[in-house]
């Protein structure tokens, strides 16, 4: 497998972008765990292999349970996530596939009971950041491992 492109050395100033965004949502305040859930969910989606093999790395480094890394792609029929998590869950799973039914109000509701609207912002945030790197992973030909 070859990598296409070297999207960061051929256009350093883009993934400086990318990762003023990455930045923006990591000084956010929201917790890193959910956003490493964001992350893999948005992957598995996606059909990202780097981003899923970088993600579920970083959070079995966090201390997070096998299990539940395990079973994210399944989260409706685990046991394993609070309600909270299952809201950004289900928000994440929305919003990457927007095309499909937008975000539902029902889904909106959910995630309005744990996070403020300004929170509620830092999660879309979150959520188009990882679609874009999948993006461009996908797109440039990356590969667990290539880096």
């Amino acid at each position: 497998m070859e990598v296409r492109i070297q999207h960061g050395k051929v256009n350093p100033a883009a993934y400086q972008t990318m990762m003023k965004l990455e930045g923006f949502v990591k000084e956010s305040g929201l917790d890193e765990t959910l956003y490493e859930f964001i992350k893999i969910r948005t992957s598995q989606i996606n059909g990202c292999a780097f981003c899923l093999d970088m993600h579920t790395r970083d959070l079995r480094k966090m201390g997070e349970t096998e299990q539940r890394i395990y079973l994210l792609s399944a989260w409706r029929e685990a046991p394993f996530y609070s309600e909270k998590e299952r809201a950004v869950l289900e928000l994440t799973e929305a919003v990457t596939s927007i095309s499909a039914a937008g975000v539902p109000q029902d889904v909106f509701d959910r995630v309005r009971k744990h996070f403020d609207e300004r929170e509620f912002v830092t999660l879309i945030m979150a959520i188009n950041t990882i679609n874009s790197w999948n993006r461009i992973a996908i797109s440039t030909g990356m590969f667990p491992g290539c880096m």
